[in-house]
Order: structure tokens, then sequence, then C-alpha cells
């Protein structure tokens, strides 16, 4: 039988410790229980008893689901968000966990993240007009920063957009480090990418392992998908040899999207090249829908992107949307391509100043240079 003891979450967050160390605490509690589970695996009484089973699925359920609660607010946390009503909300889920009252943790879980998307901004921004005062379109600018409000199955939805046209503009990825990095990698704040490379616009890049993120530990500041930066150095190339994540590549006059980054060599001649998921819109066509088992893509949330339409690029972000629900808006707007990149506590868009932002600094932006 697996064994968590029931002080740590009660005893800890009582007397004083910080939240980070009570997930920590948490964590290794269900490291100890992985240990205990892979010896029962190679056991008969996986296979025969039903009531473990069913413990260990509850476990990675909940456990995965409190996880990503917790980063949540550590993102709320990065952009200033008062989260002390949060904390302990929490820190009794990491308790109902510990004491095995699985029912009573996901539920508690599902009213945390609505507590966490209603505190959640629904827009930062700086010197910028209200969503109140922006055009309603469903069709993109032809050049610059617009905010604009799309209407998709009758629900509109706010987007700050950045438009260039790619015979003039050079996609460039700008990277802290100069070459791969598996950990306590250097980051920069998007506008100093920005400021350093010349660019006119930027968002931040793709996924990576944040410091404040108990589960980094290890991998602080590291990212993992294929990238090419303005140096022509190709980041993560042999761990991604095989990946099956989508990719960006652009190039003068031109964007390419792929659903694999196996699908692209190596390739220098091109001006950028980035990957993350998930690919949202490709061919044309809405290419993700709700996916249950990513709950980070379920809730509402400011949404970023990068996609094309012929030889137009576009970066911006959707703003109080699911992961599906923005690959609606950016169809609507009838991007052909359109990929997803990091968010959260890591959210910024710049264009003569921060749209959103400046979040935590980040190893990797997106930038746009005149040609």
């Amino acid at each position: 039988m697996i064994v968590i003891t029931t002080t740590i979450a009660g005893f800890y967050y009582k007397n004083g410790q910080d939240l980070t160390a009570v997930n920590l605490i948490l964590q290794k509690k269900f490291l100890d229980s992985d240990q205990q589970l892979s010896t029962l695996k190679n056991t008969d009484q996986v296979k025969v008893n039903k009531d473990l089973t069913d413990e260990i699925k509850r476990i990675n359920t909940n456990y995965k689901e409190s996880i990503s609660s917790y980063e949540k607010i550590t993102d709320l946390k990065v952009q200033k968000v008062d989260t002390s009503k949060l904390d302990p909300v929490y820190a009794k889920v990491v308790k109902y966990l510990a004491d095995k009252n699985y029912s009573s943790a996901s539920a508690l879980i599902t009213d945390l993240n609505s507590q966490i998307e209603k505190a959640t901004p629904k827009v930062t921004v700086s010197s910028q007009p209200s969503a109140a005062n922006a055009p309603q379109s469903n069709t993109p600018p032809g050049s610059g920063y617009l905010r604009q409000v799309v209407n998709v199955d009758g629900q509109n939805y706010t987007v700050d957009i950045i438009a260039a046209d790619l015979n003039s503009t050079k996609v460039i990825v700008d990277t802290a480090s100069d070459s791969d990095c598996g950990n306590n990698c250097p980051v920069l704040p998007l506008a100093t990418y920005v400021s350093r490379s010349g660019a006119f616009a930027g968002i931040n890049g793709s996924y990576f392992c944040p410091a404040d993120y108990p589960s980094c530990s290890g991998k602080t500041n590291s990212f993992d998908t294929l990238v090419m930066n303005k140096n022509k150095y190709y980041f993560n190339s042999s761990n991604n040899v095989y990946s099956t994540i989508p990719a960006a590549i652009f190039s003068a006059g031109s964007a390419r999207f792929v659903g694999r980054s196996m699908d692209w060599g190596r390739d220098t001649g091109v001006d950028g090249v980035i990957a993350n998921y998930p690919l949202l819109v490709s061919g044309g066509n809405i290419n993700f829908t709700e996916a249950p088992n990513e709950p980070k893509f379920g809730g509402k949330g400011a949404r970023s992107f990068i996609g094309n339409k012929g030889n137009m690029v576009y970066i911006g972000y959707v703003y109080s949307a699911s992961m599906g629900e923005s690959a609606k808006v950016l169809h609507a707007l009838g991007l052909t391509n359109a990929l997803n990149m990091d968010q959260g506590g890591s959210s910024a868009l710049w264009y003569g100043g921060y749209k959103i932002g400046p979040g935590r600094s980040v190893p990797n932006a997106i930038l746009f240079v005149r040609r």
C-alpha cells in the first residue's frame, strides 16, 4: 500500500513555510510513491488488484492537476496578481492529496481553477485603448499593430495582433544562450531582445522550464524544442531528429509550417526556425480541438500565436480563450497556419513598447526585423 504522510500541507503551511516549499514536499512524496509503483508494476499485484490500479490512476490524475494549478498560481505571481486568497486553497488541496482524499482534492482543484481564471488579468497592456474601443473585425491588419474584436460562433474575443510582410521583414529567433543549455540557462526580457537585435516587434518564444517552477529543478530555464537562432545555430538538434513537435520556418517572402520537426532539415539559408505546440491552424483548417489530458490548454487565458497568410506574417495574443477557442479565432481571421507559443507568466508582446507583459525573462524570443 502506498503511504503518504498527512502532515505535508497542514503542518508546513501553518508554520509559515511558503507555497513553493509545500509543493516541493508534495512532489517528493509522489516521487517516493512512483518508486514504490515501479516495483509493484513488476509483480502480478497490479494486474489483479483493481483497488490499487484505481488508486494509481487517482494519484496520477490529481497530482498532474494540482501541479498545473500550482504553476498557474506561480504565473499569476509573475504578473503581480495578488494570490493571497489562492495560496491557502492550494495548501488545502495538498492536504487532501496527502490524506488520499482524492474526491475532495479533485473537487477543490476544480474550484481553485475557477478562482484562478477569475483572478487572471484579461488584458495586460501599457497605455493602450481598452477592448471597449477596439474595432470589431474578422480581418487582420494589413501592417503594424491592431487591437480588434473577433466574433466566432456569436462570441467576441479580443485580439492583439501585429502584421508584417515577409518581403520586407525578417522573422528571427534571438536566444540568450549561444549554444545548447540544459540547466541554469541565461534568460532576458523581451525588450532586451528587441533592442539588441534592432527589431520593431517581438513576442516571447517557445515553452521552457522557468526557475520558479519546482518541477524544473535540474533544468532551469532550459527548452527542449528545435530553434535556429539569428546566428544560424540550431538548438536541440540531436534530440529533435525524430521529434513530432510542430515547427515554423521563415524565409524571404514565405513561411512554412510543418507538423513535425523531424520533417525539417537543418538548412541555415532561412531566416528563423522555431518549434512549439500545438499547431492551431494548418493549411487553412483548424488543426487543434480541446484536449482533456492537457489541463493548461482548457482554461481561459491569453493565448499566443505566430502565423501566416501567404507572404504576411502575424504574431499576437487571443485573450480570454482556451487553446481550442484560440484556434477557432485565428481560423476566423483567415490565417493559413498558426502555431502556439509560450504564455502564462511568460506572456510578452512588443510593438513600440509592451502591449502585454513584460512577464518573466525568457530564453528565446521571436522578432520582426526590417529586411
